[in-house]
């Protein structure tokens, strides 16, 4: 499960008239406006990223990082992230494209398959959160809790963030997960920090830096690249 958990926490969908019945606070309502907005103009987002995975049962947290992008297509939504383990190097390459998950493991030398297939829905739900998705997205998807204005860095330049919890209305994904948290930029749409509770209590912190929206994604440093080798598991 760590593998698809990993892709969800990146990871996020999404009407005025119900974000603004479901929160009345004002400050939530006029972050969602913010972020339809934004929402309208944006093409596609590339950063670093840094994640810790604390694992309740044995307390204990793991980190990697590495570089993702989002690139909205056709209106729909793809993703590449490159994985790096700090001792061992790159590790894994994933790519959800053309409704197909890929997660290409370099030590062992395999692609795996995943096709979301009923769960498609929730796969572009993650796939937007913070990255690309509208306000009224959001507020379909998700029950809002608005946690106030928070002062975060981004290339170690100050950027004023609002933080909204999330409990999805879709109890096959509280399942997953019971709550998201995300601190995000309304400006530019893009959250530069996110928080996974699951129900067993592990937690995923994802941590974004040096974002570029609507730049020149550079596709080929996220490619699979498939050896004589590799071997392929799934559909």
């Amino acid at each position: 499960m760590k593998p698809v958990r990993f892709v969800f926490s990146f990871v996020l969908a999404f009407s005025a008239v119900a974000a603004v019945a479901q929160a009345p606070d004002p400050r939530l309502a006029a972050v969602l406006t913010q972020m339809d907005a934004a929402s309208q103009q944006f093409k596609n987002a590339r950063a670093d990223f840094s994640q810790d995975y604390y694992e309740a049962i044995v307390r204990e947290t793991t980190n990697q990082s590495g570089s993702i992008y989002f690139e909205r297509k056709g209106g729909a939504t793809q993703m590449g992230a490159v994985i790096v383990d700090p001792k061992r190097g790159k590790q894994k390459v994933l790519e959800f494209k053309d409704g197909m998950l890929r997660m290409f493991d370099i030590p062992n030398d395999q692609i795996r398959l995943i096709k979301p297939g009923s769960n498609q829905g929730q796969v572009e739900t993650f796939l937007t959160l913070g990255f690309g998705g509208s306000g009224k997205d959001l507020a379909r998807a998700w029950n809002i809790s608005y946690g106030g204005s928070e002062t975060l860095t981004d290339g170690g330049q100050p950027v004023k963030t609002e933080k909204l919890e999330l409990v999805s209305k879709d109890p096959g994904v509280r399942n997953t997960f019971t709550k998201v948290t995300i601190w995000i930029d309304p400006v530019r749409g893009i959250s530069l920090k996110q928080v996974f509770e699951t129900p067993s209590h592990d937690r995923r912190t994802s941590t974004y830096s040096h974002v570029k929206v609507n730049g020149k994604i550079d596709a080929g440093s996220f490619e699979i690249k498939k050896g004589s080798h590799t071997t392929v598991v799934g559909p």
